[in-house]
């Protein structure tokens, strides 16, 4: 059964250091991708910008600086408040996103005790897809048996 862990909240956008507006978000967390978080900006288009990233990044983010790349994660204090800064990098431009510290580890919390780190790949299921994905089906008996009775059986020397 699959699980699913979500949590509204408001972000902010940094333009400048003086100006940010804020975006509202939802992070989403699915136990049948159990390594991955997912976020959904609502930036006023007509639909939401989706990034998903490692779980893993946002459990260390929380506590020290983390990721490369594309994405990079990083615990700070912004006018006495603590948030996290996100950093998304895309050829469509950077982004610098704060998010409110407690709510993103309380969140991350949560997503701990459904999927415990460690435990995720035991919800890929992996076992039961290749069983399933070697499991003969009635059409492997013709496959699998002699295509030829004892009376057709090629002869030895290749004549028919």
């Amino acid at each position: 059964m699959m699980s699913i862990v979500e949590r509204e909240l408001e972000l902010k956008l940094v333009l400048s250091p003086e100006r940010s507006i804020p975006v509202p978000a939802r992070l989403t967390y699915r136990t049948n991708d159990p390594y991955a978080v997912h976020i959904a900006f609502h930036i006023g288009s007509e639909s939401p910008v989706h990034w998903t990233f490692a779980r893993e990044l946002l459990v260390e983010g929380v506590f020290r600086p983390c990721g490369h790349g594309d994405v990079r994660i990083w615990p700070t204090k912004v006018a006495g408040r603590s948030v996290i800064c996100v950093a998304l990098t895309s050829p469509d431009g950077n982004a610098l996103l704060e998010v409110p510290s407690a709510a993103v580890a309380a969140w991350v919390e949560r997503t701990l005790l459904v999927v415990p780190p460690g435990t995720e790949s035991d919800r890929l299921g992996m076992d039961e897809a290749l069983a399933e994905l070697l499991a003969p089906l009635p059409a492997d008996d013709l496959w699998l048996g002699d295509p030829w009775t004892a009376e057709e059986s090629p002869s030895q020397d290749g004549e028919a």
